[in-house]
């Protein structure tokens, strides 16, 4: 095993895990992506193969994660790894203030200036993005994405796949279920039913 980080991902969100990993110090990165074929750069970042082929090489790696926006793609990604053995880490940007007593899911990503509070557990496959805010007790399930600037007030619960849009906000003791889609700068005051999708201030069904 070395010390390298591998990502699967070579889009806008891997270019924003590579640079939070080596901040935390991963000496080098590379990238895996199934546009392999035409895509043997990511910047200055090598891309060395298709998913396959980072199946294949897993062991080679002291870090693996997978670094794709569609919150379903990531969670069945990371699950394939995790059964093929790879080591599948969690990344939590320096300046992001997590508190100790937060349970983080395995393949998470806490981005820049983001905070989450006491007691907040987080589900894995998460993202929880650039200056995103999830308060005390939430509860985030699986392949969640928090987007950059959404606000969560304490004791919300967030199901399973849903995206938080960015500059969004959540009330206190709201639930939004699984596979949900809150709009940009919405306020949510209400809960959300599973696979509905709700934008505006207040936020409702479109």
């Amino acid at each position: 095993m070395t010390d390298i980080l591998a990502i699967y991902g070579a889009g806008g969100h891997g270019k924003v895990v590579a640079d939070l990993a080596e901040e935390l110090g991963y000496q080098k990165v590379v990238f895996f992506d199934d546009e392999y074929a035409v895509k043997k750069k990511l910047e200055h970042w090598d891309v060395k193969g298709d998913f396959a082929a980072l199946l294949a090489d897993v062991s080679k790696y002291a870090g693996v994660i997978v670094a794709i926006g569609n919150n379903r793609v990531r969670l069945e990604k990371i699950t394939l790894l995790i059964n093929k053995g790879a080591n599948v880490i969690s990344l939590i940007h320096p300046t992001a203030n997590v508190s100790r007593y937060v349970s983080l899911g395995i393949g998470s990503v806490v981005c820049s200036n983001a905070s989450v509070n006491a007691f907040a557990k987080i589900g894995m496959g998460a993202i929880i993005n650039t200056n995103a805010s999830v308060d005390h007790d939430c509860v985030l399930g699986q392949g969640v994405h928090i987007c950059p600037g959404a606000s969560l007030a304490g004791n919300v619960i967030v199901g399973d796949f849903s995206w938080i849009g960015i500059g969004s906000s959540i009330i206190q003791q709201v639930s939004v279920g699984c596979d949900c889609f809150v709009a940009a700068g919405s306020v949510v005051v209400k809960d959300v039913l599973d696979s509905q999708k709700v934008k505006s201030n207040p936020a409702k069904p479109y």
